[in-house]
């Protein structure tokens, strides 16, 4: 969207009332450009998109960086609202809601019965689920800003239920309606920064949700830690209070932040679209305003001649049915590759024999190799993009997966330790890999106009995967129920393996298109594995 020189090219504007939208498709035909000489149309628009894609496309990191500074920022500010949404569900309340088990080293253990354990580890999936859909009608008709507002104002109050909660049922009932604004959060984090990120910087921005969802487990980690020798209520009661800490700080800034220009030029508010532009660009750029604008409005044209409508039906038809899969799918590997297992680093360093301090301490090293992991992504996503870390990642986690399975049949003290360097490299493999580029393969493959609903519906499926995994993990190392501990690496391995197969074959590069560009393959429906040499020109539509 830089070092476009400002030209007398030609200035876009449109002759409908600012109220109506550039959903359908009779709208686009008001759209004009005017050039001092008449009204120059279609032409005009492409010729002026055209120079702004190029000249994004030349910008590479760096450059990318100095023209949209506060791009970035925004991005930044608003996928924050991701570690907000992690601390809470780790909290520890087995001893206020749960019953005595048995004496464990002279100390009373106390645990949840499976069903009740289930029900509060999930309930906040649910909430997500119901939370996530109305967040994509809600993104299309009010835009992000007003959805996260709301969202912020409904979590400040939801957290009372679960901070005085008296009983499991009503901590059930709390956590399920935290989940709702959640799930708003979860999926507006990652269409925003690819709606506002131009080309240079949309792998950066998107892959930084998953080191706010890391920050959110550090945060979770640290009070987890800190509260472990608190007595009483205030032991759990703590990590919900800290919720509060954060949406007034947030709010303000989701008020001040522009809204997307992409949600705008679809509303037909072009204007507002190039306001919008301007303050994500910097101040004394040499940024083409109208030209950018003008590529917008050209792939928005484009998407609404190749589709019917922007509704969550609408994802299921066309080349949009194969972009969905690939978003569900991609988003679905981060729990079918075993992290319902290996994500629990303090079960298997206490079943190594560490104290209960120590393995709270290691699971706090555990979080900083996965803050570790996702900035040394940007390296990998630089070099090789999308594809390549990806389908690597599963493979290595399905290694770990193998071996972490093979030691639980070996009556060596020493395999509990190799089984939690395992988990360690596990970890570091994921944030490293697949954990960072699902948000930037998710935010990419779908079609600007279907983001929002599009990005939704990957989400709510790796939350029913997340769901069905968690019920399933519940039993497998629960003590009173299946009871296979490390053994069930062996069915996740089974899943990660099933997974890595679908992306090698299925799972296309998007390393450096426009959205524009992206669009045009899917229509020539090219293969996956042909994504990165197929060429598209810059008259392409």
């Amino acid at each position: 969207m830089v070092d476009v020189e400002k030209t007398n090219a030609p200035v876009i504007a449109y002759g409908t009332d600012d109220k109506l939208g550039m959903d359908d498709k009779d709208m686009v035909a008001h759209v004009e450009v005017i050039d001092g000489k008449g009204v120059t149309e279609w032409d005009a628009i492409r010729a002026d998109a055209i120079k702004a894609e190029d000249a994004e496309r030349s910008l590479g990191l760096i450059g990318s960086l100095k023209a949209y500074p506060t791009a970035a920022f925004w991005s930044f500010a608003i996928s924050l609202l991701i570690s907000e949404s992690t601390s809470l569900i780790k909290a520890n309340f087995r001893k206020k809601f749960g019953h005595f088990n048995e004496m464990i080293d002279g100390q009373p253990d106390y645990q949840l019965t499976p069903a009740w354990r289930l029900a509060v580890n999930q309930a906040p999936n649910f909430g997500c689920l119901i939370g996530i859909f109305f967040a994509g009608i809600m993104q299309d008709r009010w835009g992000y800003k007003r959805t996260l507002q709301i969202g912020l104002i409904m979590l400040t109050g939801f957290i009372f239920i679960v901070f005085f909660a008296p009983t499991v049922e009503v901590l059930f009932i709390g956590e399920f309606l935290c989940g709702l604004p959640w799930g708003a959060f979860s999926s507006s984090a990652v269409s925003y920064a690819s709606d506002v990120a131009p080309i240079g910087l949309r792998g950066y921005l998107t892959t930084y949700v998953n080191l706010c969802w890391v920050i959110g487990q550090i945060i979770a980690a640290g009070i987890l830690r800190a509260a472990n020798n608190i007595q009483g209520d205030r032991a759990y009661q703590v990590a919900f209070a800290v919720q509060w800490a954060w949406p007034i700080p947030l709010f303000i800034l989701v008020t001040c932040a522009p809204e997307s220009p992409w949600y705008l030029v679809r509303k037909g508010r072009l204007e507002d679209a190039k306001k919008s532009v301007s303050r994500l660009a910097a101040k004394g750029s040499k940024v083409d305003i109208d030209a950018t604008v003008a590529m917008m409005v050209r792939t928005n044209q484009i998407e609404i001649d190749h589709s019917s409508g922007t509704s969550y039906l609408d994802c299921f038809k066309g080349t949009d049915l194969r972009r969905t899969i690939i978003g569900c799918m991609t988003w679905m590997c981060q729990q079918l590759c075993g992290m319902s297992l290996c994500g629990q680093a303090v079960y298997f360093f206490q079943r190594a024999g560490m104290d209960s301090n120590n393995s709270f301490n290691m699971n706090l090293g555990v979080t900083f190799m996965a803050f570790a992991g996702t900035i040394l992504s940007w390296i990998t996503l630089t070099y090789f993009g999308r594809r390549i870390p990806f389908v690597s990642g599963m493979f290595v986690m399905l290694v770990c997966l193998l071996i972490i399975g093979g030691l639980a049949f070996t009556h060596d003290s020493n395999a509990k330790w190799g089984q939690s360097a395992l988990v360690m490299i596990f970890v570091f493999t994921y944030d490293f890999t697949i954990g960072p580029l699902t948000y930037c393969i998710v935010g990419e493959v779908s079609s600007s106009r279907l983001r929002s609903k599009s990005v939704g519906l990957a989400r709510n499926a790796y939350n029913i995967v997340s769901i069905v995994g968690g019920v399933l993990n519940t039993y497998f190392m629960n003590p009173t129920a299946w009871n296979l501990g490390p053994k069930s690496a062996f069915f996740w391995a089974v899943s990660c393996a099933l997974a890595l197969v679908w992306c090698y074959f299925c799972l296309p590069e998007m390393r450096g298109r426009a959205l524009r560009e992206i669009d045009v393959l899917f229509e020539r429906r090219v293969p996956a594995r042909k994504f990165a040499k197929t060429e598209v020109d810059d008259l392409d539509e």
